[in-house]
C-alpha cells in the first residue's frame, strides 16, 4: 500500500507490518555478541535519512537510574539538585522531565517536595516494573507519566524472566493498559534494545502499543534503551546496534512520532554522547541523561555534555543557564563528597587547565588559542594552569597573574625577574627527582620569600 508520509511528503510503501515471531529458542546474536570476544559491529551499508525534529530536549534520570550507581540521595539533596536542574534548563524547559523511584519513603517524600515547588520544568515522572503491584504505587501520586520497564532482548525475556516472547508481550501490554485506564501516559522502556530482535519482537510490540494508544486517546512514549552501551552512531551500521536504524525503524515501521521517541544510553564503549546526538539527528526529540553521567558501570549520558551538544547542534542555548553546571559540580564535591575525575569535560577541576608551558604562553597572548570557548562567561570558570615540570616561564607567569589578580601594567611577563627565579626553583625541584605537581601553598610561599611578601591577592 502506498501512502503520503507526513514527515517526508513523499509516497512511501506502508506494507511492512511485522508480526511477532514467537520462536522457541532465544536469538542471542552470537555472531555479534560472542561473550568471549569484543562485540562486533556489522555494517549493511544501508543509510537512513537524517531527520532532526523541529524541537529537541533533554530528560533526566539522576534520581532513578543514576541513583542505582551511587549512595542514596537525601531528600534535601534531591530537592536542591532539582532546583538547579530547573535553573539550568531555562525558561523554555530544555531539560523537560526528571524521573524518580517510588519504592522508598525517602524517594516519595523527595518527589512530593519537588512537585510542591510548582515548576513546569522539569516535569516529574516515575518509573516502575511491569506489574500491577508497582502501578498501584504511582497511580495516587498525581504524576501524569510513568516509565514502565519492558525488557525486549531475548537475553532478558528468555534468560531473566523465563518467558516466551508472546508471554512477555502480553505481560507488558497488561500493565500499559492499567496506565491508560488511569489516564497516565505510559513511557515504555525498551530495555536492552541494542541486543533485541528488532523486526521479530520490537516492531510488533511497539505496533501493539501504538494501536492501544490510538484506542485510548493517550500518547505512549517509547524510550529506546541502550542498556549495555552497544549502540553505534555509524550511519551504515546494521541492526541491532545502529542508533540511526533504531530511530528510523521505530518511526517508519511503527509510526512513533518524534515527540514520543527518547534515547537512553550507557557509556560502556565510550559512545554515550555520540549515540545520543545521533538519536537527535535521526528523529528522536528526547535524550535521557544523568547529572555528571553517574550511572550503572561506566555511567549514563552526562547531562551537562548534552547541554553543550544541544547548543552546538542548534546554534543556541535557548535560555539555558550553563553557569549552573559549575554549581552542580561544586555541590557534588561539597555536599555529596563525590570525586569528579579532574579531566571530565566542563565539570572536572582540570578540564580547562594546562600543564604545558607552550599552551600557557598561548593563553597569555590570547586565551582563545587554547580554551574551548569563553569558559568564564558560560561556566564561570576561567582557564588555568597547573605548575609542574612542563610549565615553563609562561605557565608560571600566567599562574601568578591569575592568582594575584595582576592585570594590565601590573601583569608580569615571562621574562620578569620574579618569573625567572620561580622557574629556576621549579626546575631544581624536578632535577632532584620530584614527580608531583606543585601545591598552591608551595608556590605562594616561594613567591612571598622571593618578594619579601610584596605580592598579595
Amino acid at each position: 500500500m502506498l501512502e503520503i508520509s507526513s514527515r517526508t511528503n513523499l509516497l512511501e510503501q506502508k506494507s511492512y507490518k511485522y508480526s511477532l515471531q514467537d520462536i522457541p529458542e532465544p536469538n542471542l546474536y552470537r555472531d555479534i555478541f560472542n561473550y568471549e570476544e569484543v562485540p562486533k559491529t556489522p555494517f549493511n551499508h544501508r543509510r537512513v535519512p537524517i531527520g532532526m525534529p523541529e524541537e529537541v530536549w533533554i530528560t533526566d534520570t539522576t534520581f532513578r537510574d543514576g541513583q542505582q550507581a551511587t549512595e542514596p540521595y537525601s531528600v534535601e539533596q534531591m530537592v536542591d539538585l532539582y532546583k538547579m536542574m530547573h535553573r539550568l534548563g531555562g525558561p523554555f524547559g530544555i531539560i523537560r522531565q526528571t524521573e524518580f523511584f517510588v519504592y522508598s519513603e525517602r524517594d516519595r517524600r523527595a518527589l512530593e517536595e519537588c512537585m510542591a515547588l510548582g515548576y513546569d520544568f522539569p516535569e516529574i515522572t516515575t518509573w516502575i516494573r511491569a506489574s500491577k503491584e508497582d502501578f498501584a504505587l504511582v497511580k495516587d501520586l498525581g504524576v501524569k507519566e510513568t516509565g514502565i520497564l519492558v525488557s525486549c532482548s531475548d537475553y532478558h525475556i528468555f534468560r531473566k524472566m523465563k518467558l516466551t516472547r508472546k508471554e512477555a508481550l502480553e505481560k507488558y501490554l497488561e500493565t500499559v493498559a492499567l496506565a491508560f485506564e488511569e489516564g497516565v501516559v505510559p513511557r515504555c522502556h525498551l530495555e536492552d534494545l541494542t541486543r533485541a530482535d528488532f523486526y521479530g519482537f520490537v516492531v510488533p510490540f511497539v505496533n501493539e502499543l501504538m494501536a492501544m494508544s490510538r484506542d485510548a486517546g493517550i500518547p505512549v512514549k517509547i524510550r529506546a534503551c541502550d542498556t549495555m552501551g552497544y549502540g553505534v552512531p555509524f550511519t551504515e551500521a546494521a541492526l541491532p546496534r545502529s542508533v540511526a536504524g533504531i530511530i528510523y525503524g521505530l518511526q517508519h515501521y511503527s509510526d512513533v512520532p518524534s515527540e514520543c521517541l527518547e534515547w537512553h544510553g550507557h557509556n560502556d564503549f565510550g559512545m554515550a554522547v555520540a549515540n545520543a546526538s545521533t538519536a537527535w539527528l535521526y528523529g528522536a526529540c528526547a535524550v535521557n541523561c544523568t547529572l555528571l553521567g553517574i550511572g550503572e558501570r561506566t555511567g549514563n549520558i552526562p547531562l551537562e555534555q548534552m547541554v553543550m551538544q544541544y547548543a552546538s547542534i542548534r546554534g543556541s542555548l535557548d535560555g539555558m543557564d550553563t553557569t549552573v553546571i559549575t554549581e552542580i559540580a561544586d555541590y557534588y564535591r561539597e555536599k555529596r563528597g563525590y570525586d569528579i575525575p579532574p579531566m571530565s569535560p566542563f565539570i572536572g577541576s582540570a578540564f580547562n587547565m594546562t600543564r604545558a608551558g607552550i599552551h600557557a604562553d598561548g593563553l597569555m597572548k590570547d586565551e582563545e588559542i587554547y580554551n574551548v570557548f569563553d569558559t568564564q562567561k558560560l561556566l564561570n570558570r576561567k582557564p588555568s594552569v597547573m605548575l609542574g615540570q612542563s610549565s615553563g616561564s609562561a605557565g608560571i607567569a600566567y599562574w601568578i597573574n591569575e592568582y594575584y589578580g595582576l592585570e594590565g601594567d601590573r601583569a608580569l611577563k615571562k621574562t620578569d625577574e620574579l618569573i625567572l627565579k620561580m622557574k629556576q626553583w621549579i626546575d631544581g625541584e624536578y632535577a632532584t627527582g620530584r614527580v608531583s605537581t606543585l601545591s598552591e601553598k608551595e608556590i605562594t610561599d616561594m613567591v612571598d620569600k622571593l618578594t619579601n611578601g610584596g605580592l598579595r591577592k
